[in-house]
């Protein structure tokens, strides 16, 4: 392979730079996006981002498990912002920019080759950046790049450009070839640490090669056998690290629950809609929920689209292979995500087509290239396209801004994804808006009537609303379905102790501390319970275990201390409101408390300190300003 001629320093910069801009002006709305969903785990909950050391040692099980090379970009994510957003879109971004960047390499430099039809400099660096600017303003590419958590595919994305492109420096030879190839693999490395799709990146160098340098396999072993070599080293540690992955929570591999002929049947119908949305990006989603392909005729048009789309491939082998390249480069990418390896959470992911897009763009500016040649009209097309596009891209960023935004827009386009309708009404019920979140929950529930985790977040938007009697209904159905969650029976508990019905409601709450014995918040409503029905003994001790399994619950210690001064142990209720002083020094009520427990002891100028700081702190107190008299009355020896 020869050093492709060189267009002017100047063209190639602007380029360059046109593209980086435009990304940034599609994207700029999106830099304060808040985390969403998976970002909870991978982001906003890792610990092991907080240091770079650490960070090569993500949490298996988790979107970042098994991915050390992520989860250290986020480290640095968190460097740059800390917990704030902004900093994790801008990595993300920054990614997506230099992606583009390198897929503007390796267009133009491909299409300089003998097996293009080595095309003059200025068309190979027009063509090229036409492909790498639409392909980054593609609004199926936002959920890649809007989504911190998918991070994954974006730099894996960037990992995978990197391999192929140093590769291609490599092939032209020259001094500097030796470094090209060990930046590839190094790239190749990395990127196996980043995401598993990587794994196909030898396999694709290797057709590359095969394609457009050597002419053919043996050729290309005989010149780069050591270089392959250590290419499918690179296959080792992502095997590692597979293996310590956690198989992310259970939801990936044939151990996920979902059958892997029913996945991969399901595949068929999702790459011809990955196609469609490639060309025409509407509606575009942010999760498809869990749904497997049910119409055998929807499946068998479009297994054969599939089919036409691997047989046209391979016959552009032997007749265009610069074309095959491009369909082997979309067919062996979504390979292992779209084939038989069921991911259960995201059986169809648009993020997926984050890489085999290039494969449709490219496609696309060689055929307008054909068809208006690559000046003018060329350029007017491509503008026009880029424009349109950004313009989606940045309406489509929008949906990212927040959760609520989130899986309001997947509810809205996708009516019967009951778990975006649930996720909806959580985000609302827990933000204090229960009236609006009871009929989401009815959604969901209409739409997957068995959807237990739905019904029980009914039953507590009607116990928040103050409909006890309605949220008993729907938690008794949750809990036929969900016997040994404790969150159900601790809610169970809280609508029964609404209702009035105390006795029962102890029984809940001691079903959830049994099944959940670190559960504070059972112990905590058993004690609530039983001091309504005059068992303090019993409150005393469920209030006791409530703040030995949570020290820093304040709650905890001034019921504690109220039951134990009513048991007449005023030592130790005396000691449980110091502790909750020590966690909320301004609880005017807690200094009243404290205060006349002291009185009671004798202790007066204590007690009246105390006092004095609860009418410091609310000077409204009555009962504190009435106690404070009457200390001072003791003091002056006015009796009592």
């Amino acid at each position: 392979m020869t050093v492709p001629p060189k267009p002017r320093p100047a063209a190639l910069a602007l380029c360059a730079a046109g593209i980086v801009a435009a990304v940034l002006a599609a994207y700029a709305g999106g830099l304060r996006g808040a985390f969403l969903f998976d970002d909870l785990g991978a982001v906003a909950g890792n610990a092991s981002i907080r240091h770079l050391g650490s960070a090569w040692f993500p949490p298996p099980g988790t979107t970042v498990g098994g991915r050390p090379v992520l989860n250290l970009s986020f480290a640095l994510s968190h460097a740059l912002s800390g917990g704030e957003p902004w900093g994790y879109h801008a990595v993300n971004l920054a990614v997506h920019a230099a992606a583009a960047l390198l897929l503007l390499g390796i267009v133009r430099r491909t299409l300089a080759t003998p097996a293009a039809r080595s095309r003059p400099p200025a068309e190979a660096l027009a063509l090229g950046a036409a492909a790498a600017l639409l392909w980054a303003l593609h609004p199926l590419q936002v959920e890649s790049v809007g989504y911190v958590a998918q991070r994954a595919e974006s730099l894996m994305g960037l990992l995978y450009l990197a391999t192929l492109y140093a590769f291609i420096r490599y092939g032209e030879g020259g001094p500097g070839a030796r470094a090209w190839a060990a930046a590839s693999a190094v790239s190749c490395l990395l990127g196996m640490a980043a995401k598993e799709v990587m794994v196909t990146a030898p396999l694709l160098v290797l057709l590359y090669d095969r394609t457009f340098v050597a002419g053919t396999f043996r050729a290309a072993w005989r010149a780069r056998r050591a270089y392959y070599a250590a290419l499918a080293a690179t296959w080792v540690p992502l095997g590692v690290l597979v293996a310590g992955s956690g198989a992310r929570g259970g939801t990936a591999g044939f151990g996920s629950g979902v059958p892997w002929w029913a996945y991969a049947l399901t595949q068929l119908s999702a790459v011809v809609h990955y196609l469609f949305l490639a060309v025409w990006p509407h509606p575009l989603i942010g999760d498809y929920g869990r749904v497997l392909a049910s119409n055998p005729i929807e499946v068998a048009a479009c297994g054969a689209v599939v089919l036409a789309l691997v047989a046209g491939t391979i016959l552009l082998l032997i007749h265009r292979p610069a074309l095959w390249f491009v369909g082997a480069w979309f067919l062996v990418i979504l390979a292992p995500s779209s084939s038989v390896v069921p991911v259960a959470t995201e059986i169809v992911a648009e993020h997926r087509m984050y890489l085999p897009l290039a494969a449709v763009v490219v496609l696309g500016v060689l055929a307008l290239r054909a068809v208006a040649g690559w000046r003018g009209k060329f350029a007017a097309v491509v503008l026009a396209a880029a424009a349109v596009l950004a313009l989606l891209t940045a309406r489509r960023v929008r949906a990212f801004a927040g959760p609520e935004a989130f899986w309001a827009d997947v509810a809205r386009k996708v009516p019967g994804n009951a778990g975006a309708w649930n996720n909806l009404g959580v985000l609302r019920l827990d933000g204090g808006d229960a009236a609006a979140a009871v009929p989401d929950f009815q959604q969901a529930l209409a739409a997957v009537p068995d959807y237990a985790t739905a019904r029980y977040n009914l039953g507590r938007a009607y116990l928040a609303l103050g409909r006890p009697e309605e949220a008993l209904a729907q938690l008794r159905v949750a809990g036929r379905f969900l016997p040994s969650d404790p969150a159900v029976h601790l809610v169970l508990g809280q609508a029964l102790s609404a209702a009035r019905r105390p006795y029962d409601a102890a029984d809940e709450f001691r079903a959830a501390a049994q099944l959940d014995p670190a559960s504070a918040a059972a112990w905590f409503d058993l004690g609530a319970v039983m001091v309504q029905v005059g068992r303090l003994p019993e409150a005393a001790d469920a209030y006791g275990r409530a703040v030995a399994l949570s020290p820093g619950y304040s709650d905890g210690h001034l019921n504690y201390g109220n039951v134990l001064a009513q048991l007449g142990r005023v030592g130790e209720a005396a000691a449980q409101y110091e502790a909750d002083l020590r966690i909320e020094p301004d609880a005017a009520d807690v200094h009243n408390n404290l205060g006349g427990l002291l009185a009671e002891a004798g202790r007066l100028p204590e007690a009246e300190a105390q006092f004095r700081e609860a009418l410091r702190l609310n000077p409204a107190y009555a009962e504190a300003r009435e106690n404070l008299e009457r200390v001072r009355a003791l003091e002056r020896g006015g009796g009592r």
